[in-house]
C-alpha cells in the first residue's frame, strides 16, 4: 500500500513522507521512508497504544502526537498541506491518497491467490476510513474482469466497534449519509469518526447482499481470546472487531456459517497488549511441592 505512495512522492518531488494515522499506517510510513531515503514525520492522536508509537518512532523519523482524535489529526494535516511549511510533504492518505488507497487492492489479490484463484463466498472487513473495504471489493471486481477468477457472487460485510460505528449506524437506520461521531473504543486503529469512504461502504454492502455490524469493547476482547484459543492467532483489537462481528452475524442468521468466509485481521496483538490481561495463571516457588500445592499438576 505505502510502496505505491512512495513512488508517487518521488515522482512529484516531495522530500518528506508523512501521514495522519491511528498507528498502523504511521509505522508503515516510517519504515517505507527509511528504506526509500525520505525524511518522515507522522501524526497520531495523543494516547495511542505505546506499542504503535514505538513501532512508528523506531525508524528514526519524527512522530508528533496531536491532542485530539484521529479526525482532529486528519484536519490538521489538511491544513499543513495548504501551508508553505508543508508544500514539500507527501501525505500518503491525504494528497497522495489515490495512490495509497489503490495499494489496498493487493489484499484482494492475495486472498484470491491463496484460495487457489477463486473468490470467497463471504468476507468480513474492518472499517476505519472504509478505504480497505472499498478497494478489496474493487480488487475482486478487477480480477473477475480480467478473467483470473470465476465471476460468481460474493458478500461483503463491514465490521466496526460500537464506540465508533457511524457506518454501522447509518446501515441500521437505512441512511446513505454518514453522521460523524466522536470515537470512544479500545479499537483505536479503527477509531475514525468521520470515515471518508463510508457512503461507498454502504453501497458495496447493499450491492453484494452483505451488511455492516458493530460490537462493543467487551465483545472485542472476548473475540481476541476466542481467535487465539481456537486458531492460534493473536490479533490486535481490529481483529477482535472482525471476529466479534462474524460471531454476531452468524448468531443473528445474517451470515451463512456453511459458506467459505474470509475474515480480515489487520494487526498483531503485540501492538495492543493493554486490551487483554496478562493471563498469568499462578506465581510459585521453583519447587515441585509448590506446583502441586497450586493444583496445577
Amino acid at each position: 500500500m505505502v510502496a505505491i505512495a512512495v513512488e508517487a512522492a518521488r515522482t512529484f518531488g516531495f522530500t518528506t513522507l508523512s501521514c495522519s494515522s491511528t498507528g498502523n499506517l504511521a509505522g508503515a510510513v516510517g519504515a517505507a521512508a527509511a528504506r526509500a531515503g525520505f525524511d518522515s514525520c507522522v501524526f497520531i492522536p495523543a494516547g495511542l497504544e505505546e506499542g504503535k508509537v514505538v513501532m512508528a518512532a523506531v525508524y528514526g523519523g519524527k512522530v508528533v502526537a496531536i491532542d485530539g482524535n484521529y479526525d482532529d489529526v486528519n484536519r490538521f494535516c489538511s491544513e499543513l498541506i495548504g501551508d508553505e511549511a508543508g508544500e514539500s510533504w507527501g501525505f500518503t492518505n491525504v494528497n497522495l491518497r489515490p495512490y495509497y488507497a489503490e495499494g489496498s487492492k493487493t489484499l484482494a489479490y492475495e486472498i484470491a491467490e491463496q484460495l487457489g484463484w477463486r473468490l470467497p463466498e463471504q468476507i468480513v472487513i474492518p472499517i476505519a476510513s472504509g478505504s480497505q473495504l472499498t478497494k478489496i471489493d474493487k480488487g475482486f471486481r478487477e480480477l473477475i474482469r480480467v478473467g483470473l477468477v470465476e465471476d460468481r457472487p460474493y458478500k461483503v460485510f463491514g465490521a466496526q466497534a460500537t464506540g465508533c460505528s457511524p457506518v454501522a449506524r447509518a446501515w441500521a437506520d437505512g441512511h446513505d449519509v454518514i453522521q460523524p461521531v466522536k470515537p470512544d473504543t479500545i479499537a483505536k486503529s479503527l477509531a475514525i469518526g468521520n470515515p471518508a469512504d463510508g457512503p461507498y461502504v454502504l453501497d458495496i454492502a447493499t450491492r453484494t447482499g452483505g451488511a455492516i455490524e458493530h460490537v462493543g469493547d467487551d465483545e472485542i476482547v472476548d473475540a481476541i481470546k476466542l481467535l487465539a484459543r481456537t486458531e492460534g492467532i493473536f490479533a490486535e483489537t481490529a481483529g477482535g472487531v472482525t471476529t466479534g462481528v462474524l460471531r454476531k452475524l452468524v448468531r443473528e442468521g445474517t451470515l451463512d456459517p456453511e459458506a467459505e468466509t474470509v475474515i480480515v485481521n489487520t494487526g498483531d496483538g503485540l501492538k495492543t497488549l493493554n486490551a487483554v490481561d496478562s493471563g498469568v495463571t499462578a506465581t510459585i516457588k521453583p519447587s515441585l511441592e509448590a506446583f502441586k500445592a497450586e493444583g496445577l499438576a
